[in-house]
């Protein structure tokens, strides 16, 4: 079975920064989308970035505005591994940070529906992200 295995998370004051890593197991990206979902107390899971790996192996990224600038994602084929690397960490960045995984769409639909948790057949167990002012 397809395994996502989320590492990096912690506590860091505003300002800083944080690497995550997804660890995939039996997952192939090409035609399919990694992305990062959080979510707080309370709170619903928000979609954060997601990569989407073309037959081509050519990737895009999508990344929601209240990151983008701050937020990069990235993927290392070689390692099954994708990153999310968060810099000027703000306290309201501060939830359980989870990896997710998914073909369900194409690519098409993922432009513009990558946010959605319905397109994502496969979930990690979340790391937690806790930034202090």
């Amino acid at each position: 079975d397809v395994q996502l295995v989320e590492s990096g998370g912690g506590s860091v004051q505003a300002g800083g920064s944080l690497r995550l890593s997804c660890a995939a197991s039996l997952y192939t990206y090409r035609e399919s989308c990694v992305a990062w979902f959080r979510q707080a107390p309370g709170k619903e899971r928000e979609g954060v970035a997601a990569i989407y790996t073309l037959y081509t192996n050519d990737n895009i990224t999508y990344y929601a505005d209240s990151v983008k600038g701050r937020f990069t994602i990235s993927q290392v084929n070689a390692k099954n591994t994708v990153y999310l690397q968060m810099n000027n960490l703000k306290p309201e960045d501060t939830a359980m940070y989870y990896c997710a995984a998914g073909d369900r769409y194409g690519a098409s639909r993922y432009s513009r529906f990558w946010w959605s948790p319905d397109g994502y057949k496969y979930w990690g167990q979340g790391t937690q992200v806790t930034v202090s002012s």
